[in-house]
């Protein structure tokens, strides 16, 4: 980034970077397969416009900011937390916009991953007068819109984990009774979790031990595809799953084509991967379908199988951990199919974050797999 001129300006400068993050935020879980990104107008120190992109297919951040502002906009400075489109997609280049309502400065917190955009925003704008800086509270940006990242530059969706369990490990007790581990508060967070994903994903004994509806209660414009892990094919087609107008997909190696015309009359669609050696479904497989369906982030939740797996093959990007102060003794424990580590190569939290939820303890943070 270039430097700002003075310690004020520099200050000021951030504030209304965090002000645009946090408009960026408001996105959450309504924009994808776009990036949240938030905007703000600023002239003569007072802000005089803000927008943040609100659905897909809706007007973009700067576009919002610039229609808020008005005429004001001229020769005002913009800050936006992502770099300018600059090409038709489902709505007009950003930074046309911001050539026509003459806006004299732009500072941008990160360049665009999509090959479409990266930099030639931010080279068309300075082509034409406009005074750019790049690269404020960047990583915070980019932290914001890790799933978006990871689509564009990575060719994958973004994979979270969630997992409520005792302090003894225990996701569930031996015959599977898991609901409910944590209280209220932290079920809670879980919905909000839900809210920021494209996907939510399970294995087949969780519908058929708890049948749960998996979808987003706290918002109910949201729609997330349902994705069930099933390779047998064993799924009932009278599980409350297919009573929610969102979206089932079924990921199998089971060749059966009764079992899978009786599941897509119930309201599914069946997709057949690859097998592991070990006779579990192939995630490679599974996140090329989903990458293929633009899914720019799937939440695993569940079971222990399916847990197990995810995190023994490395697929995992951030977990959160939801502990209740309870123990509950022999029962299932999200790790029992994994291999057993060294301390030494054991899979490690990083940028670890604590937030209490009642009684409940949520650790989160990025996986970090030792080489």
């Amino acid at each position: 980034m270039k430097t700002v001129k003075g310690h004020r300006s520099q200050e000021r400068d951030v504030r209304f970077m965090r002000r645009a993050l946090e408009l960026a935020e408001k996105g959450c879980g309504m924009v994808s397969p776009n990036p949240m990104v938030g905007a703000v107008v600023v002239k003569g120190g007072r802000v005089v416009g803000e927008g943040y992109h609100q659905r897909c297919g809706g007007a973009h951040a700067e576009v919002e900011a610039l229609k808020s502002a008005g005429a004001e906009a001229r020769g005002a400075t913009l800050y936006v937390t992502m770099e300018p489109c600059c090409f038709q997609g489902r709505t007009p280049a950003c930074t046309e916009a911001l050539l026509r309502a003459g806006v004299r400065r732009v500072v941008v917190a990160m360049i665009d991953p999509n090959p479409r955009v990266r930099g030639h925003g931010v080279k068309c704008l300075r082509q034409q007068g406009v005074t750019v800086d790049v690269g404020l509270l960047a990583d915070e940006a980019r932290r914001l819109n890790d799933a978006y990242v990871t689509f564009m530059e990575e060719h994958r969706p973004f994979v979270m984990l969630k997992l409520a369990t005792t302090l003894d490990g225990m996701i569930a007790t031996g015959s599977g009774e898991s609901q409910w581990i944590t209280g209220e508060k932290a079920r809670g967070e879980g919905q909000r979790l839900r809210l920021r994903v494209d996907a939510i994903l399970v294995g087949v004994n969780t519908i058929i031990k708890d049948n749960p509806l998996l979808t987003c209660r706290i918002n109910k414009r949201k729609r997330l595809l349902r994705v069930v892990m099933d390779s047998d094919l064993r799924l009932p087609v009278n599980s409350r799953i297919f009573t929610a107008p969102d979206p089932v997909l079924i990921f199998t190696a089971s060749a059966s084509e009764t079992r899978r015309r009786r599941l897509e009359r119930a309201g599914a669609e069946v997709v057949r991967v690859r097998q592991e050696r070990k006779g579990r479904l192939l995630w490679q497989d599974v996140l090329a379908e989903l990458y293929r369906r633009e899914v720019l982030s799937v939440l695993i939740e569940g079971g222990a199988t399916v847990v197990s797996s995810a995190l023994e093959s490395g697929i995992v990007d951030k977990a959160y951990f939801f502990l209740a102060p309870k123990v509950l003794g022999p029962g299932k424990s999200f790790s029992a199919g994994m291999r057993p580590r060294s301390l030494n190569g054991a899979l490690v939290l990083k940028d670890v974050r604590y937030t209490i939820f009642g009684d409940d303890i949520l650790t989160e943070g990025y996986v970090y797999r030792f080489s």
